[in-house]
């Protein structure tokens, strides 16, 4: 299984939680998305390319079923065959339990050899399912 590490964040409960924005950046800091109150996953240029639904669905631009995230952290294709999961602590793992990744408690995003890869600011830790599992963040 291919797992992109780059830079998803998403996830369930924390859409309707966040009233600031949900910002994501890439190492050098500049602003390569966004995840609106409602949902909706903008790219740098405000273009939609996707969105999270409360009860934790993830869509395309063209509103297509990519799979899923649960509450507890398990991240789901549209076969609904895992790919992973997001544990408490930000830890980032493959389908294979393999940790692909890791999101600091201050938003930091770092691949798997601990190099910072971006920044999600005011992101809920299940959301970082976009970054690392949807590639929505390239």
């Amino acid at each position: 299984m291919k797992t992109r590490v780059i830079i998803t964040v998403l996830a369930l409960f924390g859409i309707f939680h966040y009233a600031g924005a949900q910002t994501i950046r890439n190492s050098s800091n500049m602003t390569i998305g966004k995840i609106e109150r409602d949902g909706t996953v903008r790219n740098a240029g405000n273009i939609k390319i996707g969105a999270i639904s409360f009860s934790g669905e993830i869509r395309g631009a063209d509103n297509s079923y990519l799979g899923k995230i649960e509450s507890s952290g398990r991240v789901w294709n549209k076969n609904n065959s895992p790919l992973g999961l997001i544990e408490n602590d930000g830890t980032v793992k493959n389908a294979s339990n393999v940790k692909i990744g890791k999101v600091d408690s201050d938003g930091k995003v770092k691949n798997a050899s601990n190099m910072i890869i971006g920044k999600a600011d005011n992101v809920p830790m299940r959301h970082t399912a976009l970054f690392f599992f949807f590639g929505f963040f390239k």
